[in-house]
This record gives structure tokens, C-alpha cells and sequence, in this order.
């Protein structure tokens, strides 16, 4: 299958995305993808320049009789989403992509596909080797670490880069032109957990298990009105304890990157003998009335319950867990305002993310994202506050900054004209509610002026990511146009 994708038009770009594939490269672990740019940079002729935290920039001069053009950079990030199906065998610090064809998409089995950012770090390299497109002198930037706190874009000095004019290659809509991004920011509760010792004899053990969500990314999906395993678990572990009196639960985790929604969540719980068939009924009901709410967006939820070999020797303590339920509860997640200025875009949003139990510890992660800084503090705050009464420790990250649309670029007028050159029609210059570098380098080389385009994906952040084959050959179509335009 892996051949049929280096096969496809154009032939360029598809064989870097799908020898990028075969590279693993998780967040912050980006050792061995650095490797392998480096060498293929080299490969293709041109020498590499690594800073300190493993960004790479590249330069490459006009085409003939485009040698004196205003530079152009391009930017991508070479780290990916790491997300699986419990069902799946996947190591992503070793295993290579299983990638296939699906008709018109590119998929790969029971994994994200890392199209997000693959696709725009294959794009670079793709005009790296190319040698009969038209172009300005050109820089390649290609940042490490940005799905997990955009620490590559944070690291860059502002003698690394010579252009003041920039595409990011990190959206995912094909048609869409973005201007502008939300700044976000991460906030942290820990617990103490207090355990008691228990004799497992007059009990059941047994798994709770939610899946068959669709989760996604954190941004660009949460208004898409996705169930959150947190807090379905949260709903049936509060169900369960109000029909099985003497329930007792022994752990509890869920979710795994803090700009995902949630998609599978469980609990290790202790059922006294004789109520497996109560809890059963407690769980179908509550699938039910989960179901028929979430409908049609979730119709694949799946609550199980399932009996345990090995049944725990410890417990929460019986009233922290109801205490630990009523934070999961009582913390908001999804949309919490929409833009008065842009018409269907989110402005402010909260993703409940992870529940990891970090030894005695329960640790509670989420995100939040907001196109305003202030009201992002806002959203932080009431985090804050809500861990704070549920007797969480908090922090709080820095963050990281907005991008302020800028509908005046010359940048995007000239990207606009080839669009509608090739297509007969105008893109849409829109902001995202999602985290782009944009913001921070902005910040860094003052006087960038930029836009960030991309093909289609659909369910980043989730193993249902999907890259669109046709919107791709679109999408390059069209930048081959603009960097003719800009030479």
C-alpha cells in the first residue's frame, strides 16, 4: 500500500509524506526524525542549520532569474499526535506508519497518520528537490515539539531567520486561507489520593471501560458537540455508585494528550457479589440516555464492564472518589463563547484532556484556548477555581499567544489571486480556533507577514485522521502558483 501512496500525483510531494511516515517522531521525542531530515536534506544538496532545541532551517536560492526576490518562509512542524485504539499494537517511538489508501483519503490502520504537520514538512522537502518550479529564495523552518506546547516556535531567536513574509503549512481546509489563531494555554490539578487497604473477598473486580468516541483535536472539533470519556466515566462511576452500595474504586484514568478530546477513559472498581446484573442494567440505561443525547454524533459509545483476574489490594477512599466525581462533573469542557466579530467561530474554549494516576497522586489536565488574551485568563481562572474547591493543587503553563488577523496582508491578496486564478473562485480568509506558531513567530520577528494554508484533514488528533488526496493535488496546485507569483 505504502508504494501506491509514493506513486500518487504529485509524485514529489507524496514520496517525502510517505517516507515521512516510516519515521517515528512523538512530541518531544523528535530524535530520530531530526536524523533523518538532516540526511535528506543533505541528500537533496543543501546543509541543514540546527539550533540548539533541534529546529532546523534550510535555504534555498530564487530560480533562475528570481535570485533577488523578498525571501519567503515556509514553516512546518515535524512532531505528530501519537493516539491509537486501545485494540491496536502500536509502538510510536519504533513502529512505522501503517498507512493505506481509502479511496480518496490516506489513512493509517488504527493510529493518527501525522498528515498533521507531515503533509507541510513534506512540502518543504518536495521544494527542496524540485528544480522546475518558479520561486522566491525560499527558507525552510521546520520547528520541533509543537503539538505539546509549541516549545520549537518558543525557542527561536530572531537572527535565525532572514524573510519577513511567511505560509505556514499547518491547516488542515482546503479553500480556507487562515489569518488568525486562538492563543491558548494548559492548567494541571493534583490530588493526594488516600488509599485504604482492602480483602477482596465478597467482591467482584472488574474494568468500567468507555470507547467508541470520536475525540479529535481540542480546537478545531470541540464545537462539534463530541462526547468526552472523562466525563462519561465520571457520569457512570456516579450511576454505579448510587445503585451498588459498596462499590469501591480502585483507579481511575482517562484521555492522553491535552489538545484531544478525550475518546476512552476507565476504572478499576470492586463490585460486591451478587451485583454484577444491577450494574449491568445501571450501565445499559446510562449508554442509552448517552446515546440518544449525543446522537448522531456519537452513535458508536460503547460502556462495558468487564471482569478482572486480578482483583486490587487498595481503594480510594470511599468519600475522596465521590469528591474526585464531583470535580469531573462540575468542570466545564467544550465551547464557552463564540466570536461577536467572526461569525460560527468558537472565541473561547476548555478541553477536560487527561486523568492519570501518577503513583498517590490524581493528576486532571486541561487546555484552554481563547482568540482574546483576557478572556482566556478568565477561562483559566474558573479552572482554577473549580480544581481549587475540589482541594487540587494547580498550575498553570505559560502559554502561548494568539495570532491577530491582519485582513491587509499582501501576503494573502497575492494568495487570493492565485486561488482564484486555478480554481474560479475566492478562498475564505478566516481565523481558527486552534494553536498555530503563527502567534510566536510573530512575536520573534516583528514585521512577519503571514497566512497558514493546508489540504484537507479531517479527525486530526484521533486514529480517524484522514488526508484528502484531491484537496492535496489542489493545495499544491495552488502554492506552486502563488511562489510563481511571489518570484
Amino acid at each position: 500500500m505504502s508504494q501506491e501512496i509514493a506513486a500518487l500525483q504529485p509524485t514529489l510531494l507524496f514520496k517525502h509524506f510517505d517516507a515521512l511516515t516510516k519515521i517515528p517522531r512523538p512530541s518531544k521525542r523528535e530524535e530520530k526524525v531530526i536524523a533523518w531530515l538532516k540526511k535528506t536534506i543533505r541528500d537533496l544538496g543543501y546543509e541543514p542549520i540546527t539550533d540548539a532545541v533541534g529546529n532546523i532551517v534550510v535555504r534555498k536560492p530564487g530560480s533562475k532569474g528570481h535570485e533577488s526576490a523578498p525571501r519567503l518562509l515556509l514553516q512546518s512542524h515535524v512532531d505528530m499526535v501519537c493516539e491509537k485504539n486501545k485494540d491496536t499494537l502500536f509502538d510510536f517511538e519504533n513502529d512505522p506508519l501503517q498507512t493505506y489508501l481509502d479511496g480518496d483519503w490516506i489513512r493509517a490502520r488504527g493510529t493518527t497518520l501525522g498528515a498533521d504537520n507531515g503533509i507541510g514538512v513534506a512540502v518543504s522537502l518536495a521544494l527542496l528537490e524540485a528544480k522546475d518550479i518558479v520561486h522566491p529564495p525560499l527558507e525552510m523552518l521546520f520547528t520541533i515539539d509543537e503539538e505539546t506546547g509549541l516549545t520549537g516556535a518558543s525557542a527561536l531567536k530572531p537572527d535565525q531567520i532572514e524573510a519577513r513574509r511567511m505560509i505556514n503549512l499547518d491547516s488542515e481546509e482546503e479553500g480556507i486561507v487562515y489569518v488568525g489563531c486562538a492563543g491558548g494555554g494548559d492548567t494541571v490539578g493534583r490530588l493526594a489520593l488516600k488509599f485504604e487497604a482492602i480483602d477482596a473477598a465478597g467482591f467482584e473486580a472488574a474494568t468500567l471501560f468507555v470507547s467508541g468516541l470520536k475525540g479529535g483535536h481540542s480546537g478545531t472539533d470541540i464545537d462539534k458537540g463530541r462526547g468526552n470519556a472523562i466525563k462519561i466515566l465520571g457520569q457512570a462511576l456516579r450511576a454505579l455508585l448510587g445503585a451498588v452500595p459498596g462499590l469501591r474504586v480502585a483507579a481511575i484514568s482517562g484521555g492522553s494528550k491535552r489538545n484531544a478530546i478525550a475518546r476512552e477513559a476507565e476504572a478499576t472498581i470492586l463490585l460486591p457479589t451478587g451485583e454484577i446484573e444491577t450494574a449491568l442494567a445501571t450501565l445499559q440505561n446510562l449508554q442509552s440516555q448517552i446515546v440518544q443525547a449525543l446522537a448522531p454524533v456519537e452513535p458508536g459509545l460503547k460502556i462495558e464492564l468487564t471482569p478482572n483476574d486480578q482483583a486490587p489490594r487498595r481503594v480510594i477512599d470511599a468519600a475522596q472518589i465521590r469528591h474526585i466525581l464531583d470535580v469531573i462533573l462540575a468542570l466545564p469542557h467544550g465551547v464557552l463563547r463564540m466570536s461577536s466579530d467572526i461569525d460560527g467561530l468558537v472565541e473561547t474554549s476548555t478541553n477536560l484532556a487527561t486523568l492519570v494516576m501518577e503513583g498517590d497522586t490524581l493528576a486532571i489536565g486541561t487546555s484552554q484556548r481563547s482568540l482574546i488574551d483576557s478572556v482566556k485568563a478568565e477561562a483559566i481562572a474558573q479552572i482554577q477555581a473549580t480544581l481549587r474547591l475540589g482541594g487540587f493543587e494547580v498550575k498553570s503553563g505559560a502559554g502561548y499567544p494568539g495570532w491577530k488577523p491582519n485582513m491587509n496582508s499582501p501576503l494573502l491578496a497575492e494568495f487570493k489571486n492565485a486561488y482564484t486564478a486555478l480554481e474560479g473562485k475566492a478562498p475564505q480568509a478566516l481565523a481558527i480556533h486552534a494553536g498555530l506558531e503563527c502567534g510566536l513567530i510573530g512575536e520573534t520577528f516583528q514585521g512577519m507577514d503571514m497566512i497558514s494554508i493546508g489540504p484537507t484533514i479531517l479527525d486530526p488528533h484521533s486514529p480517524d485522521e484522514r488526508l484528502n488526496v484531491p484537496d492535496t493535488r489542489k493545495f499544491w496546485d495552488v502554492l506552486v502558483e502563488l511562489l510563481k507569483r511571489l518570484a
